[in-house]
């Protein structure tokens, strides 16, 4: 076995993925950088692709877990999504990311975005400046990424619409071993409907 192979092979793993939503627990051990739940898009959300995006507005707002049932709620309705089960399955989908993520990220504010994607956005490779931020993919192709060290010729990864994940970002580690980016769609006529959360950031102190 070669020196660069044992390497490899004895590193500790710096990107877990799994078909069960616990694994994204393993991103608050130092070692992973990324934890990625794999699973398919729920049944209740299958009417998503279907919606005018010409009528449906982006939203990006902070709240608290207090506040994040009637915050989502609120939110959806206001950017044109739709009422009564597709709406609710939609904020049940969201509150439920977000307090998985607030929990093993242990706070008690966010920032949440979900956003109608139609150009490449960020089209390079990158780390996030936040201490981590989950990703996930409701409409179209799921965010790729990639190891920090990787060679130019290595495979890009892409995750699956539906797929959860959670990246650390530059707050928690000086040098990012996975680096992520946005899909390029932008000559494809694709829409993608994705969903970011962050930690909130600490409410400035007055001087």
């Amino acid at each position: 076995m070669s020196a660069s192979a044992e390497k490899r092979f004895a590193a500790p793993a710096v990107a877990v993925e799994r078909g069960d939503p616990t694994v994204l627990d393993a991103v608050a051990r130092p070692e992973v950088h990324l934890a990625v739940w794999n699973r398919p898009l729920p049944l209740a959300l299958a009417w998503l692709p279907q919606l005018d995006w010409t009528k449906i507005d982006d939203l990006d707002f902070a709240t608290t877990l207090d506040a994040l049932d009637a915050d989502v709620g609120e939110g959806l309705a206001e950017a044109g999504y739709p009422a009564g089960a597709r709406g609710d399955a939609l904020a049940e989908e969201i509150v439920g990311h977000a307090r998985r993520f607030a929990a093993i990220l242990k706070v008690d504010s966010l920032n949440i975005r979900l956003e109608v994607i139609e150009t490449d956005g960020c089209r390079k490779f990158h780390a996030d400046h936040v201490t981590a931020r989950l990703l996930t993919t409701l409409v179209g192709s799921g965010t790729q990424w990639i190891h920090g060290d990787a060679d130019c010729d290595t495979p890009i990864r892409q995750m699956r619409t539906g797929d959860v994940a959670i990246f650390k970002g530059r707050l928690a580690t000086e040098v990012p071993a996975i680096l992520h980016r946005s899909p390029p769609i932008g000559d494809t006529g694709e829409t993608r409907l994705l969903l970011a959360i962050d930690p909130a950031p600490a409410p400035r102190l007055p001087e």
